[in-house]
């Protein structure tokens, strides 16, 4: 049997196709639940502990005395001010350690992984245990995209790997060799969202998904679902390009056939 697993749940799908992967196989596990961060119903009917987000010292413990060998941290999870967060006496060390509140999202999660290691937990990916979750490369939709989209998407990957690298997004909209939109704080959904009112007049623009240049793999790897295509689509969009198993598809074939059913192109670029 598998070891146990320590989920720490962010917002989304995916920590519900987490939790519905370990039930299927019985592997046993223990939801962290944060408070204000992750979605009640996630919880109902599972073994869980609600936390909030800077008491670190209790999520350890907790962890600790659930007998948790493997942890996997899946879903967004906002980020609060340190003043908001409220950082606990473990989370204070860690903070004066390491000096992570000043890095990026990226620099912070590699420093909180080591930190959870040290600890003596087994940090692993959502691809680990779903095993059909990295996108795969090529096309993956009836729509393919044409020569205007294929510059759109070649443009979009180098923006991608360049804000990437300042750990700043993992995307960024293109349309006609137009950047209308990078990824930062707000997310992907919230970018599509303001491209309504900056798509121009012709065909439309392409989503590029990319994992930052120095991206830690075992969390916060670039993820889609069914509801990107839906924001996508009705952000004028005709289409998606993400890394082919450089990010997630949560949910692929549903994915798919969603991206065929609205007319959009979905594809798997190898960088």
């Amino acid at each position: 049997m598998a070891d146990k697993l320590g989920l720490l749940a962010g917002k989304g799908d995916l920590p519900k196709r987490i939790v519905e992967q370990c039930v299927k196989e019985g592997r046993p596990f223990h939801i962290i639940a944060f408070k204000g961060q992750t979605e009640p119903e996630l919880v109902e009917g599972h073994p869980h502990t609600w936390v909030r987000l800077g008491a670190a010292g209790k999520t350890i413990a907790t962890l600790k005395e659930q007998q948790v060998q493997s942890l996997l941290m899946a879903g967004p999870i906002k980020r609060p001010s340190l003043a908001a967060m409220r950082p606990d006496g473990w989370g204070l060390k860690f903070l004066a350690k390491t000096g992570a509140a000043a890095f990026g999202d990226d620099g912070l999660l590699s420093r909180v992984i080591q930190a959870l290691e040290e600890e003596g937990f087994k940090v692993i990916g959502a691809h680990e245990v779903l095993k059909d979750l990295l996108a795969p490369a090529g096309l993956l939709s009836q729509n393919k995209p044409d020569e205007q989209a294929l510059k759109d998407i070649e443009k979009g990957f180098a923006i991608a790997h360049a804000i990437g690298e300042l750990d700043v997004g993992q995307g960024c909209v293109v349309q006609q060799d137009l950047v209308l939109a990078v990824e930062a704080i707000e997310g992907t959904d919230q970018m599509l969202s303001r491209c309504k009112e900056l798509k121009r007049d012709g065909p439309g623009g392409v989503l590029v998904k990319a994992k930052k240049p120095n991206q830690e793999k075992r969390a916060d790897l670039p993820t889609i679902g069914v509801a990107t295509i839906i924001n996508a689509h009705q952000a004028g969009l005709r289409g998606i390009a993400v890394e082919a198993r450089g990010s997630i598809i949560v949910d692929q074939d549903k994915v798919i056939a969603k991206a065929n059913e609205l007319g959009l192109f979905l594809i798997g670029i190898e960088k």
